[in-house]
């Protein structure tokens, strides 16, 4: 599809001017449509639904889901795929529609395709709305091919779509349209018979701006620049000059830059894993960045803070136990605040987790740690490290010949705490970096001294002394 193309409607003739610029600009065909090469490559499932009903094809079309943010055309795909077959268009929302409207739209399909031989493409925006009871009324109709099945959905329908109605589909995934291919659709609003047609004329700096907030959106793109040409000032009557929308003027109509985030979809998950990402690259610049994506869609700071206090321990741990209490303390504090000041508590928690040394080493200990216990691998508590409340489990060896630790210099003593199948067995293993950095030094000495292969003598005084003491008794 070529994107150089801004008199693509020159012969179309000027719809009512009372409706949205976003709807009177839709594409009329998929020639037209800009964006989305490789889900209309030829060939393609989307290709070979529009084309006209009956044509020589082995097999008939398939049916489609179609999965993307906002704003990028999957109705107006639809539509056209309907128009360019010639096939019948029925259309249902997820959101007003229940099981009785879906059964009469497939009634209706089933009596036309009988009587007329004329097949239905039902289109179903955000079909992840649909509950089970719902979707599964489509089944049969799909099944038979009664109709064709086209959906529309910004969520994963891996998770929003039964299995049998997504295997029954093609799952096309399209993408949010490139800065370039805004610039396209909104230049050829500009000049456009459907569209501004020519009565006014757009800045290069007006035409960033609308592409920078439009994120992606081509809807959302026409409806700044509508908003824009609305707000417009009449240049004097003896100027030759068209009105002209500059940034200043889209700007003011853009109180704030509507940034798409979808709090219950692939967008929610997909920020906070690059904020929790981010951190754990030591990258405070882009962990802050997306702390800002999220508070401006309106996430809970709550959760937030939970995630911040997660990371301090998973990416952070024992490299610097502080970053904990610090996240912690924010967590409270944010919970005590409330926004807007809590975005500069959050912040302060971000920036501690990215920047502090890394560790992962608690994480894999716990980890490995359930992996064994899952399978199994856990033993007996040894009886002396059993508890002995009375005279009974006393008598059972509960307790006996168990050494106090804090009787020992060093408060270390060659003892086992570990269940008998377990001896030896290491799930923490320190890293080289901040504090962890010392625990990596004297952790292997105090392993020795509790398994008692001690051979050298230690580095420091304290395990020097428990090294010495190490076969003392203790008190039970």
């Amino acid at each position: 599809m070529s994107e150089d193309m801004p008199d693509l409607f020159s012969q179309a003739e000027a719809s009512d001017i009372t409706r949205p610029l976003a709807v009177r600009m839709r594409p009329a065909n998929l020639d037209e449509v800009v964006g989305q090469d490789e889900a209309l490559a030829e060939g393609s499932p989307l290709r070979r639904l529009a084309l006209p009903q009956g044509s020589d094809m082995i097999t008939a079309p398939s049916s489609v889901i179609l999965f993307g943010p906002p704003g990028i055309g999957k109705t107006t795909l639809a539509t056209i795929m309907a128009t360019q077959s010639g096939r019948a268009f029925e259309e249902l929302s997820a959101v007003t529609s229940g099981v009785k409207d879906v059964r009469a739209v497939l009634e209706r399909a089933h009596r036309r395709l009988v009587t007329e031989g004329k097949e239905t493409i039902l289109f179903i925006d955000e079909v992840h709305r649909f509950s089970k009871s719902q979707q599964d009324a489509l089944l049969p109709a799909v099944e038979n091919r009664d109709v064709t099945f086209v959906a529309a959905t910004t969520e994963n329908p891996s998770f929003s779509v039964i299995s049998p109605l997504l295997s029954r589909s093609v799952v096309v995934k399209l993408n949010p349209l490139t800065d370039e291919q805004l610039k396209v659709i909104v230049t050829r609003a500009v000049h456009s018979p459907r569209g501004l047609n020519d009565t006014l004329s757009l800045s290069d700096g007006a035409l960033n701006v609308i592409v920078r907030y439009a994120a992606g959106d081509a809807r959302k793109s026409l409806t700044i620049l509508e908003s824009a040409a609305s707000a417009v000032e009449e240049p004097s009557p003896t100027s030759n000059k068209l009105p002209e929308i500059t940034t200043d003027v889209v700007t003011q109509v853009m109180q704030a830059a509507q940034i798409r985030y979808d709090k219950t979809g692939d967008e929610h998950y997909d920020v906070a894993s690059a904020f929790i990402k981010s951190m754990r690259g030591s990258d405070p610049d882009a962990a802050i960045h997306y702390l800002a994506r999220m508070l401006r869609g309106g996430e809970d700071p709550r959760f937030i803070a939970r995630r911040i206090m997660i990371a301090a321990s998973e990416e952070v741990g024992m490299a610097s136990p502080q970053t904990l209490e610090l996240c912690v303390a924010a967590a409270q504090a944010v919970a005590m605040v409330g926004m807007p000041e809590a975005r500069i508590i959050l912040a302060q928690a971000v920036i501690a987790v990215a920047t502090a040394p890394k560790s992962n080493a608690s994480y894999n200990a716990i980890n490995e740690a359930l992996a064994d216990v899952d399978k199994g691998d856990i033993g007996q508590v040894p009886l002396y490290l059993r508890n002995a409340p009375t005279k009974l489990m006393q008598q059972w060896g509960n307790h006996e010949g168990y050494r106090y630790a804090h009787d020992y210099p060093g408060d270390i003593v060659q003892q086992e705490y570990m269940p008998e199948p377990l001896r030896g067995k290491i799930y923490y293993r320190p890293k080289e970096h901040g504090y962890e950095a010392q625990i990596a030094q004297r952790l292997p000495k105090i392993r020795a001294i509790l398994h008692g292969t001690v051979a050298d003598k230690p580095a420091d005084d304290d395990t020097a002394s428990a090294l010495n003491t190490a076969s003392k008794d203790g008190k039970e």
